[in-house]
């Protein structure tokens, strides 16, 4: 949408420095690094950055006017480049967000939960592209600037689809009211963040605040397997249950794991159809549950839904299948970790169709004082028992192999490493042909590095 420079002063309560107050601009950045030509470029203050000083770099590389919360530097006489001073930039791109989001007569949905956020996102976006121009969040840009980012790119389309994330109270509620979904979709409530808010229920609020910036009767999906959604009483909302084992109003049942892809049945009203999805096992079966309800509610056919999932691309790097050779299969899900997610990837690395499987841990950080709980948790896993190896690396992962020897795995099939070099010379070694490897840890924990060491062997 286009805005003036004016209308974004009255907007943002800003004063202009200098520059053409009629100038339009259609599209903002926040990233001398990727700013296009005819970008706004919003200056944002961190605790170890300034992008305020940046101004001139973003003007060289075709920005076309810069919002700033500080301006120091001297101005040429003939400047015509409209320099707006706010008194904070980050509100000033959720007020810009709001307003947009305000002159808007379209679905906005939004995706939130502990984990499969953005696999959801993906799949949602990818199936109701078979029947509307669809505008979605890029990448995990879900916080408190990504998402103003992604409804200030709105031009003509259809739906926007907006991911939603969070590490505390508050976080979602802003989001929210900024985006005022119509359709709201919980993917499961697990741990991530538990560190911070201090327990599952906690958790489950923070993201129930989504409903703040929604009306009543509005669209509610949700993940129904998961312990604590399945009990939520969403009064006054159209509610929709999406599951593989509780009573939903979708339900995936018959699994089966093949090489990068999954089929499953679909029951939803009484009818039964097959579906194939092209990713591994439950929690995308899960996650494409989720979109076949969006896509209903959009009026899409089956035939639309089934063709869309078809077409999905997941973002890297979350249980992307690697082939490499001698029949070497590697699940790269080193994005990141929690319980929940780590829990089904090695649900997925045990039923994969290969000779062995050797999963490949890393900490779950930002557990804080539930550390050892978590990592104890995952010892204990019986997909871990059916597992021919296990190699651990980190501090917190000493737990696992803790837990996992008391539960019976023998001491030769699980091994700890300081160093992640001692991790990846023990693959060298060890990995036979027709292995497949899962590969699952924190994103801090550099996991990415092991891809990259077996790909090049």
């Amino acid at each position: 949408m286009k805005l003036s420079v004016a209308k974004i002063l009255e907007i943002c309560n800003g004063s202009l420095i200098c520059g053409n107050d009629q100038l339009e601009i259609e599209s903002f950045s926040k990233d001398t690094r990727t700013i296009e030509k005819n970008d706004c470029y919003v200056g944002i203050k961190g605790e170890n950055f300034n992008g305020n000083l940046y101004w001139k770099e973003a003007k060289e590389k075709g920005a076309i006017a810069c919002i700033v919360e500080e301006f120091k530097d001297a101005l040429n006489e003939e400047e015509n480049f409209p320099i707006i001073l706010v008194e904070n930039s980050i509100k000033a791109l959720q007020d810009l967000a709001s307003y947009v989001r305000s002159k808007l007569d379209v679905p906005i949905i939004a995706i939130t939960g502990s984990a499969g956020k953005t696999s959801t996102k993906d799949m949602i976006a990818s199936v109701l592209k078979e029947k509307y121009k669809v505008l979605k969040t890029e990448g995990n840009l879900n916080g408190q600037l990504g998402l103003p980012l992604t409804i200030l790119k709105w031009k003509d389309e259809d739906v926007l689809v907006l991911e939603m994330g969070m590490n505390d109270f508050g976080q979602i509620r802003a989001l929210s009211k900024i985006a005022k979904p119509t359709i709201a979709v919980f993917t499961n409530i697990g741990t991530a963040h538990i560190g911070v808010l201090g327990s599952r229920e906690n958790i489950l609020k923070a993201k129930l605040e989504m409903l703040d910036g929604m009306k009543e009767n509005s669209t509610i999906i949700i993940g129904n397997d998961n312990d604590l959604l399945s009990k939520v009483e969403f009064k006054n909302y159209h509610v929709i249950r999406c599951g593989m084992k509780n009573e939903s109003e979708l339900i995936g049942k018959n699994l089966k794991v093949e090489q990068e892809k999954t089929n499953y049945d679909l029951t939803y009203q009484n009818e039964t159809t097959n579906l194939t999805i092209p990713f591994l096992g439950e929690v995308f079966v899960n996650n494409s549950l989720l979109a076949i309800a969006t896509g209903i509610t959009l009026g899409l056919t089956m035939d639309e839904i089934k063709n869309g999932l078809k077409e999905v691309n997941i973002s890297k790097n979350r249980m992307e299948i690697i082939h490499l050779k001698e029949n070497i299969t590697l699940i790269n899900d080193t994005y990141n970790a929690n319980f929940e997610a780590t829990e089904s990837a090695l649900k997925t690395l045990v039923n994969y169709p290969s000779k062995r499987k050797i999963a490949v841990l890393g900490d779950i950080l930002e557990m804080e004082k539930f550390s050892e709980e978590i990592h104890r948790k995952i010892g204990a896993l019986d997909s871990l028992k059916k597992c021919d190896f296990i190699f651990l690396l980190g501090e917190n992962t000493v737990w696992i192999q803790k837990e996992a020897e008391k539960n019976g795995i023998e001491k030769t099939k699980i091994e700890h490493f300081k160093k992640i070099e001692e991790l990846q010379e023990k693959l060298k070694n060890e990995i036979k042909e027709g292995d497949t490897i899962l590969l699952k840890a924190s994103h801090a924990m550099k996991f990415d590095q092991i891809v990259a060491y077996l790909k090049e062997r």
